[in-house]
Parts: structure tokens; C-alpha cells; sequence
């Protein structure tokens, strides 16, 4: 799918007082294990990969000031989306979502980014499934990218993982179990199962829903004595 570009993306984004971007590496990395200074606090981070335009990360962190949240998205044409729906949420509201930031970087770089232990929960949601067979090393839910989320979770951190597209779900269900990671709230149908109660639709998530498309879901952790 082509991104649109927009105009004045990449000048709102640098001068966010709550987004750091790639374009300055320096004080992107710096951050690395010191995330709960830039917080204030030392509640639980959690971060989501490929956040789009925001949706879901800015109703989370509306929902639960008691845990930090940082959105990481490489495409400042989206980015740009995410600051502009937080900045109306508080404008409306009243009310600072000072537990939410956002990252401009690619998903490639999040160990330089973030510190072993320092991450209790990752969220991928509709991630590109990168259809073709040479190009799956770069999917989100492969070993590859497994092995990093091992490096930057809490022993007992989870990965929560959505998508509409079976084949990737299939994939990454594979991927889950040849890393020696647990399954669990496993369903092929989201919108219709037990695992409903709380949920919080992506744009893209309600797209698909309309459309009629199952949504798939699952969770996964490490064993405690890795």
C-alpha cells in the first residue's frame, strides 16, 4: 500500500515535545534503560510496534495511567496522525496522557533503543505480513524478531499479536513454538470468543471486522527459566 506523503510531517514530528525520530539518533538512543526517567515514574512500559495512527495505544494509555506506553511507528505520514489524535484527545478532554510517547524509528533498531528487562508487554498489531517467502525473516513474529523481544521483556513479559491475516497467524503460531515460547488465549475469532471482553480495535481492526473478516489473536511468553 502506498503512504501518502504529508506535507509538514516531519517538521511537526521533530518539533513534538512528546515523539523522537531516527533523524536524531543521539537523543533517541540515549534514552536506552532510562526510559522511567523520562516517565517520571517506574510503572510498567509497555510499547506497540506499527502503531498506525494511534487508535489503540492512545485508548490504552487513556484507560490505564498506571503503565506507560510508547508507540512505535516508521512512517511519519502515519506519525503524524498519532500526534494530531493525542493533541485533540487533550484539547477536548482536558486531560494530559503524559504515560503516552511516541518513536519515529523502524522496528530493526528497538534493541538500541530499549534495554534488556526493561519492556513488560509488546504489542503487534496488524503487522505487514510481508507475503513473500524470502522476505519473512522481516515479519514481526519471526524467530528473528522473537529473539529480540527476548532480550528487552520482563522474565514473566508477553507479546499480544492481532492480525486478520491467516496465513501470517499461521506462520506465526509456527515461529511461536520452534522458539520455545508458550501460547496462550489462542483464537481464530476474536470478536466471537472469550477473549473479547476488554478489547480495543486498530482502524485497521475495524475495517477488517466490517468487512466481515475474523480477527486472530494470541498471546505468548517465555519459559520462566530462560
Amino acid at each position: 500500500m502506498r503512504l501518502r506523503n504529508v506535507k509538514g510531517a516531519r517538521e511537526k514530528i521533530a518539533a513534538s515535545d512528546f515523539t523522537m525520530n531516527e533523524d536524531n539518533e543521539t537523543l533517541l538512543y540515549e534514552h536506552k534503560g532510562n526510559w522511567h526517567k523520562l516517565f517520571g515514574n517506574t510503572n510498567p512500559i509497555h510499547i506497540e510496534i506499527g502503531m498506525g495512527k494511534g487508535q489503540f495505544i492512545t485508548e490504552l494509555a487513556r484507560q490505564n495511567p498506571d503503565i506507560n506506553y510508547i508507540g512505535i511507528e516508521k512512517f511519519s505520514s502515519v506519525l503524524i496522525r498519532a500526534i494530531e489524535r493525542r493533541e485533540t484527545y487533550e484539547q477536548e478532554q482536558g486531560q494530559l496522557l503524559d504515560n503516552l510517547f511516541f518513536l519515529r524509528m523502524d522496528a530493526e533498531n528497538i534493541n538500541r533503543v530499549f534495554q534488556a528487562d526493561e519492556i513488560s508487554r509488546i504489542y503487534l498489531n496488524f503487522s505487514d505480513p510481508w507475503p513473500k517467502e524470502r522476505h519473512a525473516k522481516r515479519r514481526l513474529t519471526s524467530t528473528r524478531f522473537l529473539k529480540r523481544y527476548d532480550e528487552l521483556l520482563i522474565p514473566d513479559g508477553r507479546i499480544c499479536f492481532k492480525t486478520d491475516n491467516q496465513e501470517l497467524f499461521a506462520f506465526s503460531l509456527e515461529q511461536i513454538k520452534e522458539a520455545d515460547w508458550i501460547l496462550d488465549k489462542v483464537t481464530f475469532d476474536l470478536h466471537h470468543s472469550e477473549f473479547n471482553t476488554g478489547n480495543i480495535m486498530t482502524e485497521y481492526e475495524q475495517r477488517f471486522s466490517a468487512e466481515g473478516k475474523p480477527i486472530c489473536r494470541l498471546e505468548a511468553y517465555r519459559k520462566k527459566n530462560r
